[in-house]
Order: structure tokens, then C-alpha cells, then sequence
């Protein structure tokens, strides 16, 4: 009687171990993101003031199914993202366009979220400092017009 409970017991326990592992098979290897960014910061630089800039930011869903961008949100106002709404086909790449109006002067740094598979996020952030440009134009250079003279 023993022995079969103890048959019962280890043949209960292979079934359990053979069905977590055929579970195990069926998650995504590594940290189960579905959606990998090709970057996650971009740095524009000195941009002047009243100038707006745009870059274009990729990501790849790395599953065997469409994967849906449900919505892309900008910190503030003065970022705007752009996006094809239509699902990201398995493996495939799409791209969003993040968009800053560089109204204000000063250094600046903004982040786009990107909501999809039903809560997951990923987040891209943007960066750089607007310059203000001068109110007037440059005087004249005198020298340029000496020059000019010679000939």
C-alpha cells in the first residue's frame, strides 16, 4: 500500500513538473517585454528658439501576434507625438515621430509615454537646450564693404 502511494506521489509530481515547463516554454524569453525600443533618449542639441524640431523614434514588437500602441502621451503641451494607430504586425518596426515646439528658452528635457498591451508602458525622452535668438539683426560689417570697394 505504501509503495503505491509513493508512485502516485512522484507520478503527481512529474505531471505537475512537465505541465510548468510546457508553461515555462510558452513565455517570452527574458523580461517578458513585448515591445523592444530601438532608443530611449535622443539629445537635439542647441536648437534656436521659435524653430521646431522633430525626431523619429522605432520600436519592434517582438511577439508572434499585432500588437496594438494604445496611446502616446507627452509630459507637457509643447511635445507632440505622432503615430500610425494601425497594430504593429509581428516583428515588424514602427516608427513615432515626437515632435517640441521650442517656444521657450533654456535647457529642457521631456518624457513620451507609450501606453499598449493593455497597461504596459515604455518611456522616451527628449532633450537639449533652445537658444534664444537676437532681437535684432547683426550690424553691418564696415570691413566687408571696404573689401568690396578694393576691386
Amino acid at each position: 500500500m505504501m509503495k503505491k502511494v509513493y508512485l502516485f506521489t512522484i507520478s503527481v509530481l512529474l505531471m505537475l513538473a512537465a505541465a510548468a515547463q510546457k508553461t515555462a516554454k510558452a513565455v517570452p524569453a527574458g523580461s517578458g517585454d513585448v515591445l523592444l525600443l530601438k532608443e530611449t533618449k535622443y539629445d537635439f542639441g542647441k536648437i534656436p528658439q521659435g524653430k521646431p524640431v522633430k525626431h523619429i523614434f522605432e520600436v519592434v514588437n517582438t511577439t508572434k501576434e499585432p500588437l496594438q500602441i494604445e496611446n502616446v502621451q507627452a509630459s507637457c503641451g509643447c511635445t507632440t507625438p505622432e503615430w500610425d494607430h494601425t497594430p504593429i504586425a509581428p516583428n515588424a518596426t514602427k516608427q513615432i515621430t515626437v515632435g517640441y515646439n521650442a517656444a521657450m528658452g533654456g535647457p529642457f528635457e521631456k518624457t513620451i509615454t507609450v501606453f499598449y498591451d493593455s497597461g504596459k508602458t515604455k518611456q522616451f525622452i527628449i532633450k537639449g537646450e533652445v537658444w534664444q535668438t537676437p532681437a535684432e539683426a547683426a550690424p553691418a560689417n564696415a570691413s566687408v564693404q571696404l573689401l568690396k570697394n578694393i576691386n
